[in-house]
């Protein structure tokens, strides 16, 4: 889960009202190990406004990210975005004859984006389809775009930075 959200932490406030890429080559090169074409990294962005609209419609009723809320994908190109980046990973069930099932989880032989793709993909499914998605949340900090899952009841923000920045923004208009 901790790749997925960091995945689609890559976009980020920029300090000036917009938002920042850090997704690159390098970065997944840091994350999975393999280094990916230079060509192959608009499938990647475009399989993270899938996630990350997805992650707005779990969000709901809340208000999505500031950075997806002009930028979300229809809900249903989303889910194919995100089923046609899965589809090399395939998880299959095993039942020995005088055993106990399992799952097996293999990746048909395939490309290093396309291994990178579905693993992110089968990410999102499994978060998307677990009981962790209940806890999905925008942060509704000033300048944060980032979802964050909520370690407890009564988080409010994904960071401490973010909350004293909304309690100092909150200070500041209501003594203005």
């Amino acid at each position: 889960m901790d790749q997925l959200l960091d995945f689609v932490s890559t976009i980020r406030h920029d300090g000036h009202g917009g938002v920042a890429d850090a997704l690159s080559t390098e970065w997944v090169a840091e994350r999975f190990g393999a280094q990916v074409p230079d060509d192959s990294l608009p499938r990647i962005v475009e399989l993270r406004r899938a996630i990350r609209s997805l992650f707005a419609l779990a969000v709901r009723p809340d208000p999505p990210s500031k950075a997806d809320a002009n930028r979300l994908m229809d809900p249903q190109e989303a889910v194919a975005t995100l089923n046609a980046a899965a589809r090399p990973r395939l998880t299959q069930l095993t039942w020995p004859a005088n055993g106990m099932p399992s799952l097996i989880d293999r990746m048909e032989p395939t490309d290093v984006t396309t291994t990178v793709l579905a693993t992110l993909a089968q990410a999102a499914i499994q978060f998307l389809t677990g009981p962790e998605r209940e806890r999905l949340q925008a942060c509704p900090a000033p300048r944060c775009v980032l979802y964050f899952v909520k370690q407890h009841p009564r988080q409010a923000w994904c960071k401490p930075s973010c909350g004293n920045r909304a309690r100092v923004s909150k200070y500041y208009k209501t003594h203005r």
